[in-house]
């Protein structure tokens, strides 16, 4: 990860509640489950120590990136922000972007098609009226 990435992660956190509190139970299959279900959803989330846990936030933060497969994008003091990448969210991401291009592109091709019907006719009226006065005049 990059550090502009990471900045733009940091960003995003800022607005986020912490959906996952971590207390005297410290870590348990369960929540590593819950957590990995929510960076499945959501790709970034936020973690809370509470005061009452004894492990530091550090340590804990390696281990639940080491289980989930995510990555750190900061620690501090007892908040923990992890993201993991969605695959399936980009290849989505791409394959909507994909569609609205060619939605544009048939929208530039209608109009181009409408603009040359409409010379065209302009053409063919202008014609038919030099026509109507060249008879007119003989």
């Amino acid at each position: 990860m990059t550090s502009k990435e990471r900045a733009e992660l940091k960003t995003q956190a800022m607005k986020m509640e912490s959906i996952f509190q971590i207390g005297k139970s410290s870590l348990t299959p369960q929540s590593i489950e819950a957590i990995s279900a929510a960076l499945k959803a959501r790709e970034l989330i936020k973690i809370n120590v509470l005061k009452n846990c004894d492990d530091d936030p550090k340590e804990l933060a390696a281990v639940i990136a080491e289980r989930t497969g995510s990555e750190i994008v900061q620690v501090i003091g007892k908040k923990i922000i992890l993201y993991k990448k969605n695959l399936k969210k980009l290849e989505k991401k791409r394959l909507a972007e994909k569609r609205a291009d060619k939605r544009k592109e048939a929208a530039k091709r209608k109009a181009k098609e409408m603009k040359k019907s409409k010379e065209w006719n302009r053409e063919k009226s202008l014609q038919r009226k030099r026509q109507n006065e060249k008879n007119k005049s003989k």
